[in-house]
Order: structure tokens, then C-alpha cells, then sequence
């Protein structure tokens, strides 16, 4: 009986290290309820526990949360609608931007904090700083992130994600980099106070 019970620990054991050498199970994993259930949660905190995630793109659009805190394998988008969803619920003011750049065939997408007058970019999680400042227009924002690439930037546009059941997406605002900044539909619309960031 104590031979069985030890082979059972074995095999336990083993399948445990075959897992985490897979990368299946990761031993400083966290699940979605613990990012909300974080009492101290911050824009920067939120950050930080991104550290050590890795970039892959997926086929779909937002990937499962469960999944991309899991395998720790996720891209910018997966990031922003996370962090928009996790800081929204601990009364922080977010908006999901994704800006378009020329020459580099792609978008990227961030989450802004109002209240920290700055982004979340899953490509400047690791950094000591781990918000990047900007002012609170579209036109800002996207500059910024084009800036943070070397790029061009042509038009960006504020989205919201409806939630995790649905995945529904829907445009809020689109600023044209061409049209007059007069112009752009956000700054009628933004009535953001001037206050000091708060990281």
C-alpha cells in the first residue's frame, strides 16, 4: 500500500514537472478573480503583474482571460481590454484606444487612464515605469504610440468591449491624423480636469 501511494506521489510529481516544462502550468499564475479581488490594484500594480507574460498574436481578437493569464502568452490587445476591464471595476476612468501606423501594416492597442493621464501598453510592462504620459485626446494618445514605434501614425479610434460574454466591440470615436485637430469628435466630448498623475 505505501509503495502505491508513493508511486501515485511519483507520478504526481512528474506530471507537474512535464507541465511546467511545457509551459502548461505556470507556478506564479493569477486568475482573473485575483486581479479583481486585489484590494491595492492600480494602474501600475495592474502592470507588474504582466512582467514576465510573452507576445503572440491569436487568430482571435480578444483571447479568453482565463487562457491568456494561464499560458501568459497574449498580445497588446489582449492586455488593454484586461486592463480596461480590471481597473474600470476598481473605479479608475479607462478608455481603449487602438491607433493605426503606415509602413508597419499594423494597429496596437492601450488602455488610458484618466486619472493617471498616461496608458497601459503591453510592450512597456517590464519597465520601471510602467505608464506612459499623455495628455487625454486621441490625437495625443495616438501620437504617442506612434512615437513609441518610430511610426506614422493615420488614424486611431476609441473602442469599447462590451465584456468577457460577449466580446462585443463597438467604435466610439475616429480621428483622422489628416483632418484638422479642431476637428477631432473626442475633444468636445473630454471634459477631463487637469489634476496631478497618480501612478
Amino acid at each position: 500500500m505505501a509503495a502505491q501511494g508513493s508511486r501515485t506521489r511519483s507520478l504526481s510529481l512528474c506530471t507537474l514537472a512535464v507541465a511546467c516544462a511545457f509551459g502548461v502550468v505556470r507556478l506564479n499564475a493569477f486568475t482573473l478573480s485575483d486581479l479583481l479581488s486585489d484590494s491595492k490594484m492600480t494602474p501600475k500594480r495592474f502592470a507588474g503583474f504582466f512582467s514576465n507574460f510573452k507576445f503572440e498574436l491569436h487568430p482571435f481578437d480578444v483571447q479568453n482571460p482565463e487562457q491568456f493569464l494561464a499560458t501568459q502568452y497574449g498580445d497588446c490587445i489582449d492586455y488593454a481590454v484586461m486592463a480596461d476591464y480590471v481597473l474600470k471595476r476598481k473605479g479608475y476612468r479607462t478608455r481603449l484606444i487602438r491607433v493605426e501606423m503606415v509602413g508597419l501594416n499594423m494597429g496596437h492597442a492601450v488602455c488610458y487612464v484618466t486619472e493617471s493621464r498616461a496608458y497601459l501598453d503591453y510592450n512597456n510592462r517590464v519597465y520601471f515605469l510602467k505608464l506612459e504620459s499623455s495628455g487625454p485626446t486621441i490625437r495625443e494618445i495616438a501620437t504617442e504610440v506612434a512615437d513609441s514605434f518610430a511610426a506614422n501614425w493615420t488614424f486611431a479610434q476609441e473602442f469599447t468591449f462590451d465584456s468577457y460574454n460577449t466580446y462585443a466591440k463597438r467604435a466610439v470615436f475616429t480621428v483622422v491624423k489628416t483632418d484638422p485637430s479642431a476637428m477631432d469628435p473626442d475633444k468636445v466630448k473630454l471634459q477631463i480636469p487637469r489634476t496631478k498623475p497618480s501612478f
